[in-house]
């Protein structure tokens, strides 16, 4: 059931992708949804959820949008690789985790994706790619910390709830 919740969330972050975040841009810095909501499924709920949301959001922004086909979904799904990486390592920070991926992750992604998009169709004219990258990745982060925090404290909650008492 969590994996269709994941292709459902995943489509209707795609589509909010496309239609309502240039309009919610600040300046040069466009939130990413389909990313953070695939990094955040991979932090908090786990890799198999992340990489379905990741596929499918990438497929249908992809083909929604004027993009090589596979692009966007293949970008994304290094991306949920590493966010499990990284959610591993910060096991500790359990609460920090989700914010430093998406912000770490949107400037990988950003890059990644420059790259895989000047093999397949020619390069982009980007005069400097982190400059134009890190706006949008702090935006990002800013969102995965709006959401991603009491997603967390729900499921805290609810795991001390169902803790077993001796």
């Amino acid at each position: 059931m969590s994996l269709v919740l994941a292709a459902v969330g995943a489509v209707a972050a795609a589509l909010l992708n496309l239609t309502i975040a240039p309009f919610i841009a600040i300046g040069a810095a466009q939130p990413d949804f389909v990313l953070i909501g695939a990094v955040l499924w991979t932090v908090i709920g786990g890799i198999e959820g992340g990489l379905v949301w990741a596929f499918i959001g990438g497929l249908m922004m992809d083909f929604l949008s004027p993009r090589p086909l596979g692009s966007t979904a293949f970008t994304l799904l290094i991306c949920v690789g590493a966010a499990a990486l990284l959610a591993q390592a910060l096991r500790r920070f359990r609460f920090l985790a989700p914010i430093v991926a998406v912000l770490l992750l949107s400037v990988v992604n950003e890059i990644l994706f420059l790259v895989v998009y000047g093999a397949l169709r020619g390069p982009i004219p980007v005069a400097n790619p982190l400059a134009a990258v890190l706006p949008a990745a702090v935006y990002n982060a800013l969102l995965a910390a709006l959401v991603g925090l009491p997603v967390l404290l729900v499921i805290r909650r609810r795991e001390a709830r169902e803790r077993l008492d001796w």
